[in-house]
């Protein structure tokens, strides 16, 4: 427990004093409880016996001094404070479940944020070892067990445990017999929990990665649709699904069912109490007069204590279950938290500012690349092996080599996405490392499968600037420089024309346009394609390939090629293999001295 709690307020940080305040007015709630049961048993004593008024010092001076006539007056008069009290309590009660629904729902909204942020701020290494769906489930699901079913249940059970003491004080002042009844509830209970609390982990891990499968089977079977059907593998994907849903659906009846049972126990217990220790009472004493302020006060505690002690139960089972969902985001946090790269600060930095259309330009006459050297985490073998280059300003350079050779990795450090092990990347002899952002901002990505929102070519060109941010002009120069002028014109809509998921109502051409397009219109300065025309049939490559060559001379172009036929133009070729390069030159130099084969 000390462990779980560790975590949770590791996950809460500056909410840690709302967490606090929140508990002060649970138990500020228990108290108005417990003190207004506790008033019903004198009341009723009062009530059925008016005399007593007389017998009691207090009370004789009370009564003198408020000027009462009779003893019932005084009775009455006490009655209606009683029924303030319990308004005065709902009142408060009210207004501190009001209070715990908005701290909690506020946190949920600022801890989603939190986590996208981070998750957005993460080394692309990170990425590579997480499956988006399980990220997306972070932010939807996981934030809403933490919030809704650890955080809510975790004060719902402090506050339970309070009430509970409480209730149990004063009903063993009432009466000594009431220490024998909270035993005898909480006993039970106590071994049946002890006994389940293996299980309900378990099953509490079951339902959430089991709901984790489901989402990620249903992304796979609907993100290639047009594969699944082709292919007629629906029946494969429903039966992974109907096992998912078959396991998420018997840990869910085994916990659920196991939540009846602290109910069912404590309810008849404390009902075979009441009435053998009334039946006992009558039988030995013969009058039911002095019981009756007993009862009373055993009857209404028992109306608070009996839920009060299902939903601590409950609510322990509850966060039991949902530890694995509060391990795995706090190892998450504390692994994004930590990370030594750089990069995670200078990322998150700029998601704060919320500026990802900054300006930031510079003379970038060349970009030295000196003895990179990287591999990858948890491998031994280098990926990239003391690699040296020099790119001119307005230059177009290409990558060639077999797959493996370690051109995408050189492009991804270039990209800043890939921290070197050893070496510096510079221009104009400062490191890009001095302000990842801004080099970046210079950067446009054009790779082999565009990434197209479920939105307008409009959108889609401008991607990631809001609609009162769009330069129109900037988006007609763009649009004209890729070649679809005549593609949008064709349109229905035109620019306001729906690309559909992944951009499926377009051709492999046209998407890669609107790529380019895309980098075209961020005005970036340096375009980097990752065998942007691969995928592409002949005539749609020299389409691309002829946008690609009216940039040359007025963009810096770095190009991972597939098809040696688009890199003719290129000013440099680099022959890559096993992470070095092992020979540069022209095209006639390096591809016609040297018939080289590519995988394709």
């Amino acid at each position: 427990m000390s462990r779980y709690l560790s975590r949770l307020f590791y996950l809460l940080e500056n909410k840690k004093i709302g967490l606090i305040i929140l508990l002060f007015l649970s138990f500020l709630v228990s108290f108005l409880e417990a003190f207004g049961i506790g008033l019903i048993g004198p009341f009723l004593a009062l009530a059925s016996n008016p005399n007593l008024v007389k017998e009691k010092s207090w009370l004789t001076q009370i009564y003198i001094r408020s000027g009462f006539t009779s003893e019932s007056y005084l009775v009455g008069t006490l009655g209606l404070l009683v029924i303030l009290v319990f308004l005065f309590r709902t009142l408060v009660t009210w207004w501190v479940k009001t209070y715990n629904f908005n701290f909690i729902f506020d946190y949920k909204r600022q801890f989603s944020l939190r986590l996208i942020e981070l998750y957005l701020s993460a080394p692309y290494t990170f990425h590579l070892s997480r499956n988006s769906t399980y990220i997306v489930h972070s932010v939807t699901q996981y934030t809403k067990v933490f919030c809704e079913d650890i955080l809510y249940n975790i004060t719902g059970a402090i506050s339970n445990l309070i009430m509970i003491l409480a209730l149990s004080v004063l009903l063993c002042n009432t009466n000594i017999n009431a220490v024998i009844v909270v035993l005898l509830i909480f006993l039970p209970l106590l071994i049946i929990e002890n006994k389940l609390k293996g299980k309900i982990r378990e099953w509490g891990k079951i339902l959430n990665k089991s709901s984790e499968a489901m989402m990620r089977i249903i992304n796979h079977s609907l993100g290639g649709i047009k594969e699944t059907k082709i292919i007629g593998c629906e029946l494969y994907f429903k039966k992974q699904l109907e096992k998912q849903i078959e396991k998420n659906e018997n840990a869910a009846t085994q916990f659920y069912s196991s939540r009846i049972i602290p109910r069912l126990i404590s309810d008849t217990i404390l009902i075979i109490f009441l009435i053998g220790f009334t039946s006992i009472y009558l039988i030995f004493q013969g009058t039911i007069q002095e019981l009756l302020p007993v009862l009373g006060i055993f009857s209404m505690a028992s109306l608070r204590l009996t839920p009060a002690i299902t939903n601590l139960t409950n609510q322990v089972s509850k966060l039991r279950s949902s530890s694995y969902v509060l391990n795995k985001i706090y190892l998450d946090v504390k692994e994004l938290k930590t990370q030594p790269n750089e990069q995670v600060i200078e990322i998150a930095s700029h998601l704060k500012l919320g500026n990802p259309y900054s300006e930031a330009r510079g003379p970038n006459n060349e970009i030295i690349l000196d003895a990179i050297t990287y591999s990858y985490p948890n491998t031994s073998e280098k990926a990239l092996d003391n690699v040296s280059l020099i790119i001119k300003k307005g230059q177009s350079i290409a990558l060639i080599g077999k797959s493996g050779a370690g051109k995408t990795t050189l492009v991804d450090v270039i990209l800043g996405l890939l921290m070197p092990d050893s070496g510096d990347i510079k221009t104009d002899s400062k490191s890009i490392y001095e302000d990842l952002r801004c080099w970046q901002n210079r950067i446009g990505y054009i790779p082999q499968s565009i990434f197209l929102i479920d939105d307008t070519i409009e959108r889609n060109i401008a991607f990631g600037v809001p609609d009162s941010l769009i330069n129109q002009q900037r988006l007609e120069t763009s649009i004209q420089a890729a070649q679809l002028v005549e593609v949008i014109k064709d349109l229905p809509d035109g620019i306001k024309t729906r690309v559909g998921e992944r951009g499926v109502r377009l051709s492999g051409g046209q998407r890669q346009r609107i790529g380019i397009a895309r980098a075209l219109y961020h005005e970036r300065e340096i375009l980097v394609l990752d065998e942007a025309t691969s995928a592409l049939d002949n005539e749609t490559e020299t389409l691309v390939t002829e946008a690609i060559k009216s940039l040359t001379g007025t963009k810096t172009m770095i190009i991972i090629a597939h098809r040696l036929t688009t890199v003719q133009h290129c000013d440099r070729i680099y022959s890559m293999k096993k992470g070095r390069i092992v020979k540069s030159g022209s095209y006639e130099e390096v591809i016609l001295g040297e018939s080289l084969q590519l995988d394709r």
